[in-house]
């Protein structure tokens, strides 16, 4: 088992013949990816990798090729339209990846997608990836940014606003023996789809998820919600890590999302929150999978 995708997702590209969009979807086909179509305007008809069709909207790559994900490589001006056309051509997820969308747009897309079927993952963000078993009957499925190699199917689920804090629980979980049932990367704008309660309540849900790492960074207050929800309803263990203990307030470290304002959003009070749900808080990024193993009796 796993959340929100596995090896039969119908995976669409959109902004497949950009550098940075051919560069990862190429990466993902390797992985094992069942991406099934692209999409660039203007160059419908041409095929990517001499076996991706391309099209030139997400309306007619999902009707034809039964796609029902996809993720955006688009640059930030066009970004949020590409998020539209992926809700009002009915997927069941987008994935944004770009980097530097404006606020304004995603205020106007999250209002635009109350109430329609599509969940997004992002913007911002690296993506997920639901590990397979290596072989050519599991080959797992990566959509994003992430490296590959990394994973290692199994069951603890990660969740996380920082793409390479996100690698480095990964690396820490394979290199004890330990595998992943899906890696969540949400992202770290401060207007985003998924947080880390949604992406928390379905690894409470999956059967075979059996403990989670929440990574979270200062800023908001979308940790200290999880954590509250973690201590009343959480059947499994959780450890965490919560970036930017040292960052000075007023000033953004890293993530648009990440910055302290107000007194609000601070590490301080996400590991204080954090500790009240019973979550095993790890000291530095470096014992994380420490943190887990030894709260779920593995250490």
């Amino acid at each position: 088992m796993a959340i929100l995708v596995d090896s039969n997702t119908r995976v669409l590209v959109q902004g497949i013949t950009g550098d940075f969009g051919s560069r990862h979807a190429k990466l993902s086909l390797e992985y094992g990816t069942l991406i099934v179509a692209g999409v660039t305007p203007g160059k419908g008809g041409q095929t990517f990798e001499g076996k991706v069709p391309i099209f030139d909207t997400v309306a007619d790559a999902a009707k034809q090729t039964g796609a029902t994900v996809s993720v955006i490589f688009v640059p930030p001006p066009f970004a949020a339209d590409a998020i539209m056309e992926g809700v009002d051509a009915g997927l069941d997820l987008v994935v944004a990846i770009t980097e530097g969308i404006p606020v304004n747009d995603m205020v106007k897309v999250k209002a635009a997608m109350q109430g329609r079927k599509t969940r997004l993952i992002g913007p911002n963000c690296p993506g997920l990836v639901t590990p397979g078993t290596g072989d050519k009957s599991y080959g797992g499925c990566r959509i994003g940014i992430a490296p590959g190699y990394i994973h290692k199917k199994g069951n603890v689920g990660v969740v996380s606003r920082s793409g390479t804090l996100t690698y480095e629980a990964v690396w820490q979980l394979t290199q004890l023996g330990y595998g992943q049932s899906t890696c969540v990367g949400i992202g770290g704008d401060p207007v985003n789809g998924t947080s880390h309660l949604d992406v928390i309540k379905m690894f409470n849900d999956d059967p075979e998820t059996e403990a989670i790492i929440m990574i979270g960074e200062i800023g908001g207050d979308a940790e200290e919600e999880a954590a509250a929800w973690v201590g009343k309803h959480c059947k499994k263990p959780v450890a965490g890590f919560i970036a930017g203990a040292t960052a000075p307030p007023g000033r953004r470290m890293g993530h648009a999302g990440a910055i302290v304002s107000g007194g609000k959003g601070t590490a301080e009070g996400k590991i204080a929150a954090f500790k009240a749900a019973g979550i095993a808080v790890a000291e530095t990024p470096s014992h994380m999978a420490d943190a887990l193993l030894k709260l779920w009796g593995k250490l």
